[in-house]
């Protein structure tokens, strides 16, 4: 069973050309044989404050079409952040989209200082993806600097807790130890997506990064590229292998 992140450099706003580079990491997904990918927090329309009610998608927004298209075809679970608009609140959200099903919603539950003036937090949406014998939670940012969400997740019976996140070069070190330390304390497998390039007037930190629920941390992408990571699951141990778009392939172990 294989799972990924993707690491991608989006434009804010321009959801049609990060849409464009979504299709082109899921192709590269399906052919590794993936059965689920992640992107970064709000991948579809770069992290956004002012702009994020603008630029909101609703739940059942057809933009999405093309991505249910690919996740049926492909037989991948596809887990993309946009914000999302749902009555009259908008919240910083994740859309699952799953091959056989309807379209699931997870909505961030603690928000970042400053993001409270535009967005809505909420505890309804939490989804629990089954994949095999995988219990995967999802997470977006600010979320794991709560120990609340991860042991909530561990509670819930999940093996697999997939953050988000959009963390500058600065944040990257606070938010590796946090993770590996959630892996040991809740027995639980971490794969993060964050962004590479410049986002938000920060250059983001990439790293995005596979960890053991021992907390060994088994694979990391560069901080610059673009790309995916691989995790695999073989007889109870993890492998992973990186793939950038520059169709440079590397192997870790």
């Amino acid at each position: 069973m294989k799972i990924a992140s993707a690491q991608i450099n989006c434009t804010v706003g321009e959801i049609q050309q990060n849409l464009n580079e979504h299709y082109q990491i899921i192709k590269i997904a399906i052919e590794e044989g993936v059965k689920l990918i992640t992107f970064p927090e709000m991948s579809i329309t770069g992290y956004c404050r002012e702009e994020g009610g603008k630029l909101a998608f609703n739940e059942n927004d057809n933009r999405l079409d093309k991505l249910k298209k690919l996740s049926a075809n492909g037989d991948i679970h596809i887990v993309v952040g946009a914000p999302i608009k749902i009555k009259d609140k908008l919240y910083i959200g994740a859309f699952v989209i799953y091959p056989n099903k309807p379209i699931g919603i997870y909505i961030k539950q603690y928000l970042h200082d400053g993001e409270e003036l535009f967005y809505s937090s909420s505890m309804d949406y939490n989804p629990i993806i089954t994949l095999g014998q995988e219990s995967i939670s999802l997470a977006i940012c600010a979320d794991i600097n709560n120990e609340n969400h991860p042991n909530e997740a561990s509670k819930n019976g999940s093996t697999i807790y997939l953050p988000s996140i959009f963390y500058s070069e600065e944040g990257m070190n606070k938010g590796y130890e946090q993770l590996r330390t959630y892996c040991k304390d809740y027995s639980l497998n971490i794969l993060m997506s964050n962004y590479t390039g410049k986002l938000w007037n920060m250059k983001s930190g990439g790293k995005s990064a596979f960890w053991n629920s021992n907390g060994d941390l088994i694979c990391s992408l560069d901080p610059n590229d673009s790309g995916i990571l691989v995790a695999e699951k073989k007889n109870e141990k993890w492998y992973t292998k990186k793939l950038v778009t520059t169709n440079k392939h590397m192997a870790c172990r």
